[in-house]
């Protein structure tokens, strides 16, 4: 069995078009993995790559511990199932199963054995005399499984194998599928169109759309906790209700409005803690999220809530056991055209309501999504991104939640009210603020610490386990944020740093030492030509050639000079040998055209950076000084580095000076068509 790394995938066709945008992911052994996503979303491409189908524009493809970006498909040890079964159809089901094994030439005992268990696996062994034209659309599905699982491959890769089915069989065959990786206990990668299917089988699913990787989760994870507005609606049946709207935050409270009519509802500002207070300036606009189980007609339930709004109602849909009432929160609004003012709302069977009927729901907002409206993310994630604090400068410190932090030499801000931004990744554990623990959660192997500071919630990833009630933090002073009428007076110190250059090709003369072919030739010439040894006198007088004696020294390394070709890597015109791992992945990865003359962007962090004799030519504005780390502001052409600096090396503000940078911790991005190729 085995696991799959993907690091940094393309997919680029010669016209330009990119099929798979920077997919990136660890599989783990014996996962089942589900890429879904409508069609054209790239899902169905990824999965080729992974067989071998499918070359590889760019990145690293891992099965187990082998990169196999150039290993044919047949030496990658998976097997996989296609959406058209691709039998034999002049063939008998055990001939069909058993073809792949006898191509391996493998002994007819095994291929019986293989055969007639995998038939007993998927309940097929009463058909393995048929052929297929005499089998439903159901068993032929499991012969075409049968056929993959004989080979025991390490990765099982099925390509939407159901969507030839009828309902019914399309869930007696999941459940199939299922089974039959529980017994099988081999890592499945499954590709469908279909969210139920996805949300039934998957332990993890990767939502997919324009090629680019939406979100990967766990089920209940991408159903409670959607990343952006694309999954929100794509994952879940109906699909979940959309309103455009504004946040006003007045107290302690937050008003709710929706556009397109006068609803509003009014919730305490604990729901939106997470929430950057720029979408909670009552003009921002919004999308807000709500799932139809989250919304409700329950009279009790209206009667308990304090979010209700009106809807009138267009039309149902009877399912049985439950009725799904469509309607609109504008009274004007017809309830069948989808829009930011329809509402789907799932009621009890039991209860009946009739078109034209105004009615009173209730909204769980503990179940709220919130999106941006432009870029359609979730604006109230699971791990925010900031804190966000009203604060106070005053004579170089900061106060905020009833604590005072020294500001370092390197942030300069005059004194007065503002908002601190406090990235929860800036919070260290250690340092002389306290805080009440109110508890930690594992949020895909990142731990958010959530804290009680001054009366108020605070969020921090953390890396240690926290047990205490209470632990004392500190602030990384480069990250924060100082904001005064909407406006940056301290900007965080930038993580990555940029270059351009170019990937460069040249034939040089260089000293090579000779290879051992050469070495031989060249000895067996030598010794042709060699004088004879001239003869010696005997004691007995008769003539002997002489033995030459045993060379005590080694022969010398020969060298010659001979026409190589070097790569190196161009940086703000300065050069650098490129490692031979290096320069093959980016030879490799370029499958287009003219790979020489395309533009790169090389980027990297300050503590990647170093002050050297040779290297990229920078000119230093500033040294910052944070406290526990300084850093060199430096001018570089027409952009601003930062560099981490050795507290021995503290260079004075406008030298010249030479950046090196560690080239095995550069990411190298194609400039053009922005691609990541190392």
């Amino acid at each position: 069995m085995a696991s799959l790394s993907l690091k940094h995938i393309y997919k680029v066709y010669p016209n330009g078009a990119k099929a798979v945008n920077d997919f990136t992911m660890d599989i783990e052994d014996k996962e089942f993995i589900v890429f879904v996503g409508p069609s054209g979303c790239g899902k169905s491409t990824t999965l080729r790559m992974i067989a071998g189908l499918e070359d590889i524009t760019a990145g690293e493809l891992k099965i187990g511990d082998l990169v196999v970006n150039d290993v044919e498909p047949k030496d990658r040890d998976i097997a996989m199932v296609f959406q058209n079964y691709a039998l034999y159809p002049h063939m008998t089901v055990f001939e069909n199963i058993a073809f792949g094994l006898r191509l391996r030439k493998m002994p007819r005992e095994e291929i019986n054995r293989r055969v007639k268990e995998a038939a007993e696996i998927l309940g097929i062994t009463d058909y393995l005399g048929r052929k297929p034209k005499e089998m439903s659309g159901g068993q032929r599905q499991r012969v075409s499984l049968g056929r993959a699982i004989v080979r025991e491959p390490k990765v099982m890769l099925l390509d939407e194998p159901l969507s030839n089915l009828d309902a019914k069989l399309r869930t007696q065959m999941r459940s199939e599928i299922a089974k039959l990786h529980k017994k099988l206990g081999t890592t499945f990668i499954y590709v469908t169109h279909d969210q139920i299917e996805a949300m039934t089988m998957g332990t993890r699913i990767v939502v997919m759309k324009d090629g680019f990787v939406q979100q990967i989760d766990t089920p209940k994870n991408l159903y409670n906790y959607p990343g952006n507005k694309f999954v929100a609606g794509f994952i879940g049946t109906p699909q979940m209700n959309f309103f455009e709207g504004t946040l006003k935050k007045v107290g302690d409270f937050v008003e709710v409005a929706f556009k397109y009519t006068d609803a509003k509802v009014i919730v305490p500002y604990s729901y939106f803690y997470k929430t950057r207070p720029s979408y909670l300036n009552g003009e921002t606009n919004v999308i807000i999220g709500l799932r139809a189980e989250n919304v409700s007609l329950d009279p009790e339930t209206v009667a308990k809530s304090n979010a209700t709004i009106k809807v009138k109602i267009s039309h149902k849909e009877e399912l049985g056991n439950e009725t799904l009432i469509y309607g609109d929160i504008n009274m004007e609004g017809d309830g069948y055209t989808e829009s930011s003012t329809r509402i789907i709302i799932k009621s009890l069977a039991e209860i009946e309501y009739n078109a034209g009927d105004v009615v009173t729901a209730a909204l769980d907002l503990d179940h709220v999504h919130l999106f941006d409206a432009e870029s359609e993310v979730s604006i109230l994630p699971r791990i925010p991104e900031f804190n966000y604090l009203d604060c106070e400068v005053q004579n170089g410190s900061v106060a905020f939640l009833g604590v005072k932090a020294e500001l370092p030499p390197a942030i300069e801000c005059e004194s007065g009210v503002g908002e601190l931004l406090i990235p929860t990744d800036a919070i260290k554990l250690g340092g002389d603020i306290t805080a009440r623990v109110l508890g930690v959660e594992n949020i895909q192997g990142r731990k958010l610490l959530s804290m009680e500071l001054g009366g108020r919630r605070i969020f921090a990833v953390v890396e240690e386990d926290v047990t205490t009630p209470e632990v004392n933090i500190s602030l990384d002073m480069k990250k924060i944020t100082i904001l005064r009428d909407g406006a940056e007076v301290v900007s965080p110190m930038p993580e990555k740093v940029s270059f351009d250059g170019r990937f460069v090709k040249k034939k040089v003369v260089e000293n090579v030492p000779e290879t051992e072919a050469e070495r031989a030739k060249r000895l067996k010439k030598e010794k042709k030509h060699a004088p004879a040894p001239a003869p010696v006198q005997s004691e007995e007088g008769e003539a002997e050639v002489a033995v030459p004696a045993e060379p005590v020294e080694e022969e010398p390394i020969v060298t010659k000079p001979k026409k190589v070709i070097k790569f190196s890597l161009d940086i703000e015109d300065a050069e650098f040998n490129a490692p031979e791992e290096i320069a093959q992945k980016l030879i490799a990865a370029l499958t287009i055209k003219r790979v020489f003359d395309k533009k790169y962007r090389y980027e990297c962090t300050p503590y990647d950076l170093t002050i050297g004799e040779t290297g990229i030519a920078a000119k230093v504005e500033a040294v910052l000084d944070y406290g526990t780390e300084r850093f060199a502001k430096c001018a570089v052409g027409d952009k601003t580095v930062y560099v981490k600096l050795d507290d021995n090396n503290i260079p004075t503000p406008g030298t010249d000076i030479r950046l090196l940078p560690e080239i095995d911790k550069l990411a190298i991005i194609q400039a053009d068509m922005d691609i990541r190729l190392v």
